[in-house]
């Protein structure tokens, strides 16, 4: 690892007449900016391997520190500074004038002039710079070179090569930043142009960063071309909610519509990327399922009401049911809103059965998190910088590229830069796990315990758990035992957003906020002080324990804000309990859990919102306002507050801002925490064992109406090795039937060298196919037998 940069290595040099001084190894470029000194430039970035591509950047030395001086001007950004150096910029020189002109009149000559129609007119900084650094005339009359336009480079990027100045900036994002070198400059010399394989579109989940950093708007989106002009837009700074990275975006809304999203720029997060899910995702809510009146079923229909009335059938419901009520939390929530869910659970409907885990969980994994996550914030907690200092970073069952791609951008970054090794125990070294260079100890996930424990790492290593190891018992116990015999620091990184903000405002049955435990009296009446209520002192059901018990009639009112039921690994059990409870369902849209829902109360988007989320660090993202709200729609915590009161309580606050105030002025809980009760791990067998998880772009309802994004999700396969290809006799099968005990689905096979034997991997509710279908998961044995071409996707 590179050591920290000390004063002794700082060099000198004068930058149009004043002093400046730099770390040594600093480009004259960054020198200048560091001096104050705003240098014209399209191919530089400062994320990016300097390339000196376009020559706007061109700066006389009459002095390169030795006493001589170049006689021709030298492009800053790949000249390096050196001490004694002197530098003229177009500011102190004729040379460098002259130069940067010259340079812009040729960048011009073909370029078009069509930037009242261009998608860049208006933040381009060819346009800028033109202006303010490039001759009034030209001295070009022929005619301008054409092509046809636009290329699609995939379903999301278009290109128009004749506005293209050959900076490389796309090229070198991709080759560099994202690891997928799928385009590149094709031809030479005047006909040089950016081009793709021929059968091989841009693949990458990262596409839409080549359309931001673009200089000329050569690259343009599909969902955005022609859309807008930047003078049109209202632009907000917030937080993205598709994962658990935290990324900062930028939201830019026309006339209350979001138009595009671009990413933000926070060094200690995302840098200046984001993801094509986080960056392209944002339709879902306009669709035309999209709630705006409250609902209330009568005679078996939903019918729509007013808002007094559907809150007093929600209270009477809930009165009913009395303590026989739970409380269902998806991952869409702010940690006020989630706050707010679990004050209602605890002091107003009197229950500890709230649980934010609307997917796969177990005991072990509520333990784990009680124990190593909650009430840790600002506590030690590994960050993205960490990650980059490490002796080793280690992946449990995670797959950041899929998972949280700002994590897997930080690590190959680190990896390429500064060596940094990475281990991953999964079942075959992934495409994100090669581009990071990851090592890989091939496990299936009954042997993902003992792997953990055969670890060789120190106490400067990291490790990174994924939440597929809630299907594999003994995972957890296992980290807990390595984290303690090593030394080394653990960071949970959950798939959705708004968990580890549910975890912190206490939404899991054994938890309250702060990390206060259910089980401990001292920690309870911590918060009944806060809360001015007796909190119950028993344990609640877990969300699976709460869907299994209304199926049983034993649980009478669900309330529930962002549930799918096809997010757990059963739908059809999680369905049957919501059919047969009084459910109260806070939702955007219709859902098929809304559709079986007695009560349905329409909330905001999360864009017509504020509040925060805290991301896997546990740091603080702000969401703010994008858009202001034109529908009849309320908050989560206005309509809680509206339930509180009907139903006699106090929910204490009716703001996010209001429930932030009070959330930070909770004391964290520094007493005892409760001991993990080992579980051990399952005995490996012999049978087939499946391994999935949820690729970035699948059929989550966030990307209904994304349908350019959708296009460029990655193929649907099962992958296997060869020798258990051959062992289960498919060696001259195309495809491969999977069967679990509820049912079968057939996939394409592609054989895949790394992957361990024993074992088959294929992605959960992949768009159009559902694993979930045959009541699978992680860990899973399967029936594999050759199957014939299905006639639709996933038949």
């Amino acid at each position: 690892m590179s050591e920290p940069i000390s004063m002794a290595e700082m060099i000198t040099l004068t930058i149009d007449g004043a002093q400046v001084s730099v770390p040594k190894g600093t480009l004259a470029i960054r020198a200048a900016e560091a001096a104050g000194v705003a240098i014209p430039r399209f191919c530089d970035h400062p994320l990016l391997d300097p390339a000196g591509a376009c020559r706007q950047c061109l700066v006389e030395i009459p002095d390169a520190g030795n006493g001589r001086g170049f006689p021709k001007p030298q492009p800053s950004c790949t000249t390096e500074a050196a001490n004694g150096m002197v530098i003229k910029t177009q500011a102190t020189s004729q040379m460098a004038k002259d130069a940067q002109e010259q340079i812009l009149e040729l960048l011009l000559l073909n370029h078009p002039l069509d930037c009242p129609i261009c998608d860049k007119g208006g933040e381009c900084p060819l346009q800028n710079q033109a202006l303010a650094d490039g001759r009034a005339n030209t001295r070009f009359d022929g005619v301008k070179r054409t092509y046809p336009k636009p290329i699609p480079l995939s379903d999301l990027i278009l290109l128009d090569r004749e506005r293209c100045v050959l900076c490389a900036r796309c090229t070198r994002f991709s080759d560099q930043i994202s690891g997928d070198p799928m385009i590149n400059l094709v031809e030479r010399g005047a006909k040089s142009q950016i081009g793709i394989y021929p059968d091989e579109p841009y693949d990458s989940y990262f596409s839409g960063n080549v359309t931001q950093i673009c200089p000329v708007g050569a690259l343009t989106s599909a969902d955005y071309r022609f859309s807008a002009r930047p003078f049109d837009l209202t632009s907000t700074v917030t937080t993205c909610e598709n994962c658990a990275s935290g990324c900062q975006i930028r939201v830019d809304a026309r006339r209350g519509v979001v138009r595009r999203r671009l990413a933000g720029e926070n060094a200690e997060v995302n840098e200046e990327w984001s993801c094509d899910r986080g960056r392209f995702g944002f339709v879902s809510g306009h669709q035309k399922d999209r709630l705006t009146r409250p609902m209330v079923r009568k005679s078996g229909e939903l019918v729509p009401v007013s808002w007094p009335e559907a809150i007093e059938a929600a209270v009477t419901g809930l009165k009913r049911a009395r303590l026989d009520v739970g409380v269902l939390t998806g991952g869409r929530l702010t940690v006020e809103t989630n706050y707010a869910y679990s004050r209602f659970a605890r002091a107003v409907l009197h229950t500890n059965s709230i649980d934010f885990r609307s997917r796969s969980q177990s005991a072990e994994e509520a333990q784990f998190l009680a124990q190593h996550v909650a009430g840790r914030a600002g506590q030690d907690c590994v960050t993205y910088a960490d990650l980059e200092k490490a002796s080793k970073v280690v992946l449990v069952s995670f797959e950041p590229e899929d998972e949280s791609p700002m994590v897997f951008l930080r690590l190959r970054k680190a990896n390429r830069k500064k060596g940094l090794k990475i281990v991953t125990i999964a079942a075959y070294a992934s495409r994100g796990a090669a581009k990071m260079g990851a090592e890989l100890i091939p496990a299936r996930p009954s042997d993902v315990p003992q792997a953990i424990r055969d670890l060789d790492i120190d106490k400067d290593a990291i490790i990174l758990a994924g939440v597929p190891l809630t299907q594999i018992p003994g995972s957890f116990t296992a980290l807990a035992d390595k984290v303690a015999e090593s030394g080394a620091r653990l960071a949970w990184v959950p798939r959705r957003a708004g968990e580890i903000g549910a975890l912190e405002a206490g939404c899991l049955p054994t938890l309250l906020p702060s990390g206060h435990l259910v089980s401990d009296d001292a920690s309870r009446d911590e918060m009944s002080e806060v809360w001015g209520s007796r909190l119950p002192s028993t344990p609640g059901l877990s969300a699976l324990e709460l869907l299994q018990a209304a199926s049983e009639g034993n649980i009478k009112a669900l309330v529930t804000a962002g549930i799918e039921a096809r997010d757990f690994l059963d739908p059809d059990a999680a369905l049957a309990g919501f059919e047969k409870a009084f459910v109260v369902s806070l939702e955007n849209r219709m859902s098929d859990v809304a559709a079986l829902a007695n009560v349905v109360l329409p909330v905001d988007l999360l864009e017509t919102t504020e509040g925060t989320f805290l991301n896997w660090e546990h740091r603080v993202c702000p969401v703010d306002e994008a858009v202001p709200n034109p529908r009849a729609a309320m908050t989560d915590i206005r309509v809680l507050a509206a339930l509180a009161e009907g139903l006699g309580k106090d929910l204490g606050f009716r703001t996010a801002a209001a429930a932030r105030i009070e959330l930070a002025s909770l004391p964290t809980w520094t007493g005892p925490r409760e001991p993990m009760t080992p579980v051990a791990a399952l005995e490996p067998g012999r049978s087939i064992q499946l391994v999935t998880w949820r690729e970035l772009l699948d059929d989550s309802r966030c990307l209904d109406g994304a349908d350019a994004l959708l296009a460029t999700a990655r193929e649907v396969v099962a992958r296997i090795s060869p020798q258990t290809l051959r062992d289960e006799g498919l060696a001259t099968s195309t495809y491969v039937r999977l069967t679990g005990t509820k049912g079968s689905v057939v996939y394409p096979i592609r054989v895949e060298p790394t992957m361990v034997d024993g074992a088959i991997w294929v992605p959960f509710n992949p768009h159009s196919w559902r694993l979930n279908q045959t009541g699978l998961g992680v860990g899973a044995n399967v029936i594999l037998a050759a199957a014939p071409a299905p006639t639709k996707e996933g038949e």
